[in-house]
């Protein structure tokens, strides 16, 4: 393939590059990420899960995770503060009778003191000691966090010598604060795990919607290291990197 249709193809994902909710089905079957954990966050939740109990899911995405659950609406509440998703949000759960609320500051979350037995949180930021506030004594709160090692190797491949964005999300660091704010840790585990990509585009599309940790990614940027991706992937079929997630199941 010519230089010049490789660019115009990657061009045109770049442009695709927009999501609601936290949907990756753009790029379904061109990569691959999260098959391999050691652990299944959606499992454990269920272990925890009675119908009886007051939950909410802090930072929900567009929640559709949360729906899946099927825990009963009036005893089900909600958080989002990405504009885009906190307009799906209003459409779709406020309708179901769920509460949900626009919050965008971890530390200051539109609850009243221990409201909930659960609260659940997957890639989304957090205080620690705002959630020890809201939660009921016994409460949890279950995450799955990106760590900061994540998809570092595919961001030296087209932006070297980037900083990390959040050196600080590491098991290690995470726990110490749970302690301190008073959770009993009843989990905790860290993983790295192989991310593939199978087409350079999906790879583009993927940079652009991870903004953060990809910043200043475009096609026109970084393209002679994007012609070495399309290299590699022609002779060993896939571009591999490494995701970083850990995993914190913690008492109040």
């Amino acid at each position: 393939m010519n230089k010049q249709y490789l660019r115009n193809i990657w061009k045109q994902e770049e442009e695709a590059a927009h999501i609601h909710g936290w949907d990756f089905s753009h790029i379904h079957g061109r990569y691959e990420e999260e098959n391999d954990l050691p652990w299944d966050y959606e499992e454990i939740v269920r272990q925890y899960l009675c119908r009886n109990l007051n939950i909410m899911d802090y930072d929900t995405g567009g929640g559709e995770f949360l729906l899946s659950l099927h825990h009963p609406y009036g005893r089900t509440a909600a958080t989002e503060g990405y504009p885009p998703n906190v307009e799906l949000c209003r459409k779709k759960l406020l309708p179901l009778g769920i509460n949900f609320r626009e919050c965008d500051d971890p530390s200051n979350i539109p609850f009243e003191n221990e409201s909930f037995d659960l609260i659940i949180n997957r890639h989304g930021d957090f205080d620690e000691r705002e959630l020890f506030r809201i939660l009921r004594q016994n409460g949890l709160f279950i995450t799955e966090q990106v760590g900061g090692d994540n998809d570092r190797d595919l961001v030296e491949m087209v932006l070297p010598e980037t900083d990390k964005p959040f050196p600080h999300l590491n098991l290690t660091e995470q726990r110490k604060h749970f302690e301190t704010a008073g959770f009993e840790i009843v989990r905790a585990e860290e993983a790295y795990r192989p991310i593939k990509f199978y087409d350079v585009g999906a790879f583009v599309w993927f940079a652009h919607i991870i903004e953060w940790e990809f910043p200043g990614f475009s096609v026109d940027q970084c393209f002679e290291q994007l012609l070495k991706m399309q290299d590699t992937i022609e002779k060993e079929g896939r571009i591999e990197g490494t995701i970083h997630r850990y995993l914190i199941v913690a008492k109040k």
